[in-house]
């Protein structure tokens, strides 16, 4: 365990990005360069708008604490960029990076570890819509698979509303899927260097826990205590670690469930650049386990050393 903040040298906190999800990272970076500062750390503020190679250039750090949410950041580019310049960073490699980001691939790699995640239908073009219909029925929610936050998801109820979404969700040029709608309640579950956190479940009055409920909602509500029965949590929190260590997951991540009406655990997806800004699950959960936030970012940034 780091005590001394001169031990980490000079961080450099990355955020932004030109991913969707950009206006979140900045809000995320801010919360941890002034957590880092607060912790007598020696760190910079970096909004990469481009290359990050080109964003680095000239600063001479010894190492980054990377909160740029979506691709370009959460997807192993980044990873491989630091990996190339020889800089260690937060989070995850390139490999479980990359994974964690598509969707589909996370899916593929639980499915084949032995977890249970909702059904599925991949969406080329509309010809495919029929055979979702007859695969899945309705409703279910559309996706794309390389996007974070909610972003480009929409609820089908039917045909219509289906041919709608996959318009929406290609706009994001990346694949799009169908998956089974889960009807039960939502929770999540943030592991910091491989142990679980408190679980959280997620109740919010819109069609599913959207961008607008994640960000600007006030009707949303976040159970911390989730409610569960003690070893019903321990169980969950058990299945989130088992599946961080699937995809490779390394410092922290967040993963996300649902408890279906018949008591099964569907596995949705895990995210290894959470946000960190003041609607964040991560800190929530943190602060639920006695981890203030500066320490939480502390705990974060020793990975970079540690790993």
């Amino acid at each position: 365990m780091i005590n001394n903040p001169q031990d980490f040298g000079k961080v450099a906190v990355l955020m932004g990005g030109s991913a969707a999800e950009r206006p979140v990272s900045l809000r995320s970076g801010q919360a941890v360069y002034e957590a880092l500062l607060s912790k007598g750390v020696d760190a910079i503020a970096v909004d990469v708008t481009g290359s990050p190679i080109e964003a680095l250039a000239g600063l001479k750090v010894d190492r980054v604490f990377n909160i740029i949410h979506g691709r370009g950041g959460e997807d192993g580019v980044l990873q491989g960029v630091l990996d190339v310049l020889g800089i260690p960073y937060t989070g995850s490699g390139v490999m479980a990076s990359a994974l964690a980001m598509d969707k589909l691939r996370t899916k593929l790699c639980w499915q084949g570890y032995g977890l249970v995640t909702p059904k599925w239908c991949l969406l080329k073009s509309v010809a495919d819509i029929d055979g979702c219909i007859a695969n899945l029925g309705f409703p279910v929610i559309v996706k794309p698979a390389q996007e974070g936050s909610s972003i480009g998801m929409s609820k089908a109820n039917n045909r219509e509303e289906l041919v709608a979404a996959l318009e929406v969700a290609a706009q994001y040029h990346c694949d799009v899927y169908a998956e089974s709608w889960v009807t039960g309640k939502e929770y999540t579950v943030a592991v910091l260097n491989g142990k679980a956190l408190p679980v959280i479940r997620l109740e919010t009055p819109n069609a599913f826990y959207d961008y607008e409920a994640k960000y600007h909602a006030t009707t949303t509500q976040y159970h911390c205590p989730c409610g569960l029965a003690a070893d019903a949590e321990q169980q969950l929190q058990a299945l989130a670690e088992t599946a961080s260590q699937v995809i490779g997951i390394k410092d922290w991540a967040r993963v996300d469930v649902f408890i279906d009406n018949n008591g099964q655990y569907q596995l949705i997806e895990i995210n290894t650049v959470p946000g960190m800004t003041d609607h964040s699950l991560v800190p929530m959960a943190a602060r639920q386990a006695g981890i203030s936030f500066e320490d939480l970012v502390w705990q974060i940034l020793t990975g970079s050393v540690t790993d």
